[in-house]
């Protein structure tokens, strides 16, 4: 037996580790042991499942080894289209119980990609139309992966650039689609077989691209379109779905544009005609500054009676508290404190070296009769800080004594400062009577004899009548007679 055609149901399948491929066809009857060498396996058109209904062509070979015959299966087809169906269905359920259909899973497309990643097949008609409803609805880039769009090579080739296009890193020297398309035309089952390979939906379901399966016409379904993120019924179809309408987006956009200042120019003129209401509700800025403006004028007015008014009481204040203070008074008060303070600066000092010597003497018997060192040190430690202590103490009493002093002086300066005696060297004087100083005529008239204190001395007045008016002594001529 040389070339053989073979038609049955495909058994048990194994894929050897060593790349071999062996399986069993098999009808009611019999079972034919079936290999595809590993050089053989990629020029399968149809990979071998249990279950399918093939045509196998090959030669057919004997092994010594079991005594038995084989077939080296060269080419693999599916026996009739009833066949692809059911396998395209059995992959359908499998894919489906995996939740690659799910609509949870499938991503939304951009509205307006930068670029376009386009799957098919460079030399037919299909690349020509998305290209051209491209440019008529609004010009994008495209890339194009060239594959084969049926045959044998199809699906590794479409699998291959789906992944590709997937693998490229955004801003890299080949930017990175924001949208794939894949497309081919119209054909028939054995045509579009290629996109109904397990391994294209694996491909698609993997990408984390936006993808719109736009294979084959509108009756036409494959399994790449459930697993995509968008079904066109066509190529042109396609590209409708990839961009808007760059005339209409235009459109749309100026109508906006005249719908918002339609809107911004009737809230302008509300808002003008709110203000004017309100405006015309307001009282005149007249109105509201008048009161205002008065008080003002008032407090103009009154101001410098008030300051010449404070002025004069605290002068009067000031001239009662400068007769209290007395330099004698003061004086007196110093002395008396520096006379209270003299004994006990006297006592301190001899007080302090009684005591010291009395622990010294302590300090010294006690180390006379104990013989210690320690003690010794400690007596010498303490000495020293009585010593320091004494020397702390008469520093302390003669920086208190240097501040009472300083103390002291400024308080006569103020007082001189304050007193009343400055106020008589600028012409002014002092009345008293027998009961202190006389400030009013009324008083002046009680008593039968009056001292007058100027700048530079005192004078002595009586009074006439004993209580009347004031005695008038005659004015020498040429000259400023007496006050009375």
């Amino acid at each position: 037996l040389g070339w053989v055609r073979v038609r049955g149901e495909v058994g048990r399948v194994v894929h050897a580790r060593s790349g071999h491929l062996y399986f069993d066809l098999k009808d009611d009857r019999s079972v034919l042991s079936c290999m595809t060498w590993k050089g053989q396996v990629p020029g399968l058109s149809v990979r071998p499942e249990e279950g399918m209904e093939v045509i196998a062509e090959g030669k057919m070979t004997a092994s010594g080894l079991q005594s038995k015959f084989g077939l080296n299966v060269q080419t693999l087809a599916v026996a009739g289209e009833g066949a692809l169906m059911a396998m395209l269905e059995k992959r359908k359920k499998a894919l489906q119980a995996e939740g690659l259909f799910d609509a949870a899973r499938k991503k939304p497309l951009p509205y307006l990609p930068e670029v376009i990643g386009v799957v098919t097949s460079p030399q037919g008609a299909v690349i020509r139309d998305i290209l051209h409803r491209l440019r008529d609805r609004f010009p994008r880039k495209v890339l194009v992966w060239p594959v084969a769009v049926q045959g044998r090579d199809c699906a590794p080739q479409v699998a291959r650039a789906i992944r590709g296009f997937d693998a490229l890193t955004p801003g890299g020297a080949l930017p990175r689609p924001d949208l794939l398309i894949v497309a081919r035309g119209g054909g028939s089952i054995e045509d579009l077989w290629g996109f109904n390979e397990e391994e294209v939906a694996r491909a698609v379901a993997a990408c984390s691209i936006p993808l719109i399966s736009a294979v084959g016409h509108e009756t036409d379904t494959t399994l790449i379109d459930f697993v995509s993120d968008r079904r066109a019924p066509t190529p042109t179809a396609a590209a409708e779905m990839a961009v808007p309408v760059r005339l209409e987006l235009l459109g749309w956009t100026e109508a906006q544009e005249g719908r918002l200042l339609t809107a911004l120019d009737r809230g302008v003129r509300t808002r003008r005609q709110r203000l004017s209401d309100l405006s015309r509700a307001l009282p005149r800025p007249e109105a509201l500054l008048a009161e205002a403006r008065q008080r003002l004028d008032r407090a103009e007015i009154d101001l410098p009676r008030a300051l010449v008014r404070s002025v004069e009481a605290r002068e009067t204040r000031l001239t009662r508290l400068s007769g209290a203070l007395r330099p004698a008074l003061l004086k007196d008060r110093v002395r008396r404190a520096r006379d209270r303070l003299r004994p006990f600066a006297d006592r301190l000092g001899p007080s302090l070296a009684s005591g010291l010597s009395r622990r010294r003497d302590r300090f010294e018997a006690l180390a006379r009769r104990h013989r210690v060192a320690p003690i010794r040190a400690e007596i010498a430690k303490g000495r020293d800080r009585l010593a320091e202590l004494s020397r702390a103490l008469d520093r302390a009493q003669t920086d208190r004594i240097a501040r009472l002093t300083a103390r002291l002086d400024a308080l006569d300066r103020m007082r001189a400062s304050l007193g009343y005696v400055e106020t008589l060297k600028r012409g002014y004087a002092v009345v008293r009577g027998t009961d202190g100083v006389v400030t009013t005529a009324k008083d002046a008239r009680s008593h039968a004899a009056l001292e007058i204190e100027f700048a530079d001395g005192r004078v002595g007045v009586t009074q006439a009548g004993g209580g009347g008016g004031p005695r008038r002594k005659p004015e020498p001529p040429g000259g400023q007679g007496s006050l009375f």
